[in-house]
């Protein structure tokens, strides 16, 4: 049978006595009247070509077991090393939510004995709450000391502070008496590179100057980023959204949220952002706080020796990692809880607001910004909306879901050119060569000078009487009959223009570069450019508009709220809207977004707007397609995830996906009382399969149970070492009685006690949404067919991920790891 290989390492399940008898804090299925001990061994081998035969896992090690007298029961004491998972492979949902209701219910029962174990309950009781603190904690100093870093790096491609070096241009010009309102950011302790070497501080040759050390200083972070990340830490590139959704559906990816990953993408991050590429710091600081959520879950052996609790503070660290990347607290839980969580109980809930509580409460103590603010491009507006603006908005939200479905197909082709091509081969060329054209095209715009969030904040930021932005060069109407504001709309200046221009050419460029960039192997965010261009959108319409309803105030669309000299539109709330439009049409995230975009303008009063360009930009981007950018990454990098938010509505059975197929060999089985060593070691010799079916006899094909690869080679090898007569002639039996035997004949050797009696079957006519939604739900990996009792065949995780990729028109052989 060539089917998948069905578990490449297999782990001891605790009795189905002890598993039903054991207590928890937290239920796993809803409503579920009885705990069933489901077999949901590892799904595939998902390095094709990757397991050779006799390939051991170590997994975990169930409950004690008697041996008998006569007959060999194996497994009495714990085995070093079970009770992990190895690399690329799924955990049991069922089996670890069995094993932590089992130590609850030890630490239960003893907690009276003494008080020391009254204090090792209270210990238990409290680690989630310490382990989210001290996520919380590690996420907000990292995320305010990234923040403090990438403003330096980027100012220094344009000068330095010579009183003090480890000032950025706005901090070194804060204390100085010689700025001017017009040139507040020039002050003489802050000298550009043309003025530090040529010695000009104007002319062309000042600016060539300029333009060279720019690119020298871009070139040298993005250098120096994807070298770090290419020696030390492959898995630091990419946002890691995508595979932290994977992970915390229960794949395992081992070293991707380890101490060299958060060490390594924290200082590449800063290069990264400091280089001037068309990334952000917000995605990557999720995955910055999910190491750090991974890291301090190793203290406390709930969490350490348990992967499905471990994902519950995984699930909370992401939403710190959101609440420091926007100063968004309850925007951080809305996101693990909409975005990235795929078991997400109250408690975790819970925590996850406190963790998020933590983080911005750390980040706003270390005021990284110097504006008591949690992120550089905070606003506020007092202008109200008004009901004829919901057409621009609306406007602005089909623009975010046409440029979400473009941003999609483009980047996912470019990326699987990548992978398909040598280009693919030289990730430190392609970077090198992305932040050359970067940086020679941005320097000659101010608008793609700026680092991203600087821009933001300028698109944002509403035109007040300190404003000196071109953006804000209107004329002054001196003849306005009726000032009803102080600062009314007014006719946009020669300024104004000029900038919609550059504006213009800034989108241009933001839309083509980010498509290459995202994916470079360097640290990449996807928000922060995403808003970028939404924001640019936003605030081109939003001058559009304002200076139709200056010229045009007597049109019935305006003739009731804009009166002459009234303050009536707001061009930063345009690109407030966009910014939220683009970067829903981009993830499809929905309400997490608005809370996101609602915390960061702290304004009750344009959350319809936002709900409105948001919801347009979903419905407009999933008419093209209903996955998000990190959903498209996830089917990309072929990682075994099965999203809840997908339907399946075909009208298939489990027969029709089962292997083995008609013309597939039988499927490996295991009798339950007539093989011998012998026959077992060559079964295990001469196949991949990582779990055999038991049956009765090849005649009834009555289904017994379910036996994994790696506990029949451990058991026979314990059984040579600590039984003599074991040979391999010697019958096994995985009955409960023994058949009679020949007097001559060597001791058999009973091993029912590692076999899973209560294998999750569905029989063949199990319509197959129900088979998915069962593998979603109960996170299983493989489940039995059986017809009337009868074994027929078997149906992994990726026997579902590659049905669903044929009913889609996909190839289903892109369903493996990359």
């Amino acid at each position: 049978m060539e089917s998948e290989q069905l578990f490449h390492r297999g782990y001891y399940r605790n009795s189905y006595n002890s598993i039903t008898s054991a207590s928890s804090d937290e239920e796993l299925l809803d409503g579920a009247g009885v705990i069933m001990d489901f077999q949901t061994s590892e799904d595939d081998n998902l390095l094709d070509g990757d397991t050779t035969a006799g390939t051991h896992y170590t997994m975990t090690n169930g409950g004690s077991i008697n041996s008998s007298t006569h007959l060999l029961d194996l497994l009495d004491e714990p085995i070093p090393g079970v009770g992990t998972y190895d690399d690329f492979h799924t955990i049991d949902w069922v089996r670890e939510k069995c094993k932590d209701r089992e130590r609850h219910r030890r630490i239960n029962s003893k907690k009276k004995e003494s008080a020391w174990e009254m204090a090792k309950s209270l210990y238990d009781a409290w680690s989630g709450w310490l382990v989210v603190t001290l996520t919380g904690l590690a996420s907000g100093a990292l995320a305010g000391l990234i923040d403090i870093a990438a403003d330096w790096m980027t100012d220094l491609k344009e000068g330095i502070c010579l009183s003090a070096l480890w000032y950025n241009h706005e901090q070194c010009c804060w204390g100085s008496n010689e700025t001017t309102f017009e040139e507040r950011d020039k002050c003489p302790q802050w000298k550009t590179w043309a003025e530090l070497i040529i010695g000009q501080a104007e002319g062309p040759g000042s600016y060539i100057m300029n333009y060279i050390m720019y690119i020298f200083w871009a070139l040298s972070f993005a250098f120096l980023a994807v070298s770090l990340v290419k020696v030390f830490a492959p898995y630091a590139c990419g946002s890691g959204i995508p595979e932290i959704k994977t992970i915390l559906s229960g794949f395992i990816i081992r070293g991707y949220l380890g101490k060299w990953t958060l060490m390594i993408k924290t200082i590449t991050l800063v290069l990264a952002v400091a280089s001037g590429l068309s990334l952000g710091k917000e995605g990557p600081l999720v995955h910055v706080a999910c190491c750090c959520g991974n890291i301090f879950s190793y203290l406390f052996p709930k969490y350490s020796t348990n992967e499905a609790k471990k994902r519950e503070v995984l699930s909370a660290a992401s939403a710190a990692g959101v609440s420091v990347a926007f100063g968004a607290p309850i925007g951080g839980v809305l996101f693990s809880l909409e975005e990235v969580s795929y078991y997400f109980p109250l408690k975790t809930l819970w925590r996850s607001f406190f963790a998020a509580l933590v983080a911005a409460f750390v980040l706003r103590s270390i005021n990284p910004f110097g504006n008591s603010r949690l992120v550089l491009f905070y606003v506020e507006y007092h202008t109200p909306w008004y009901l004829f603006e919901l057409f621009p908005f609306i406007l602005l939200g089909v623009f975010g879901g046409l440029w979400g479905a473009f941003f999609i197909r483009a980047n996912i082709a470019w990326c699987r050119r990548r992978k398909s091509t040598k280009f693919g081969k030289y990730p430190v060329l392609e970077v090198i060569i992305v932040a050359a054209i970067t940086a020679v095209v941005a320097f000659p715009n101010p608008y793609t000078r700026l680092n991203t969030s600087e821009l933001i904040k300028e698109l944002f930021t509403d035109c007040g009487p300190l404003e000196s932005s071109s953006l804000c060069d209107y004329r002054n109407d001196m003849n306005a009959s009726k000032i009803v504001d102080d600062i009314p709309d007014r006719p946009a200046g020669i300024g104004v223009y000029s900038a919609i221009w550059q504006l213009c050419l800034a989108l241009m460029f933001k839309i083509i570069m980010t498509v290459f960039t995202f994916g470079i192997k360097v640290p990449s965010g996807l928000f922060i450019p995403s808003m970028a261009i939404g924001a640019i959108a936003g605030r081109i319409v939003g001058i559009a508009v304002e200076q139709l309803a200056y010229y045009h105030h007597d049109w019935f669309i305006f003739k009731e709220w804009c009166e002459v000299g009234a303050d009536c539109i707001t061009p930063g709330l345009y690109a407030m809207v966009g910014a939220a439009a683009c970067l829903g049409g981009v993830t499809r995230m929905t309400v997490s977004l608005v809370v996101i975009v609602f915390e960061l303008t702290g304004g009750l009063e344009y959350i319809v707007p936002l709900m409105a360009a948001v919801m347009t930009s979903k419905w407009v981007g999933d008419a093209f397609g209903r996955e998000g950018i990190y959903e498209a990454h996830i089917r990309l990098n072929g990682y075994p995830f099965l999203d809840a938010k997908e339907e399946f509505t075909h009208t298939t059975l489990a027969a029709d996906v089962m292997r083995p197929r008609r013309n597939d060999p039988p499927l490996a089985v295991l009798t339950q009382d007539n093989m011998t060593v012998d026959d077992i070691e060559n079964m295990i010799n001469e196949t991949s399969y990582n779990g055999f079916p038991v049956i009765m006899s090849k005649e009834s094909q009555r289904l017994v149970g379910f036996a994994l690869r790696r506990d029949l080679t451990i058991a026979i090898e314990s059984a040579r070492k600590k039984q003599e007569g074991v040979v391999g002639s010697s019958r096994v039996c995985f009955a409960q009685h023994t058949p009679s035997l020949p007097a001559e004949s060597p001791r058999p050797l009973k091993l029912r006690s590692i076999l899973d009696m209560s294998p999750f079957t569905v029989t063949d006519h199990t319509p197959m949404e129900i088979v998915v939604d069962i593998f979603r739900k109960l996170g299983l990996r493989q489940c039995l067919v059986t017809h009337n009792g009868r074994l027929l065949g078997i149906i992994t995780k990726k026997d579902i991920l590659r049905h669903m990729a044929q009913t889609a028109n996909q190839d289903p052989t892109s369903i493996m790891f990359n």
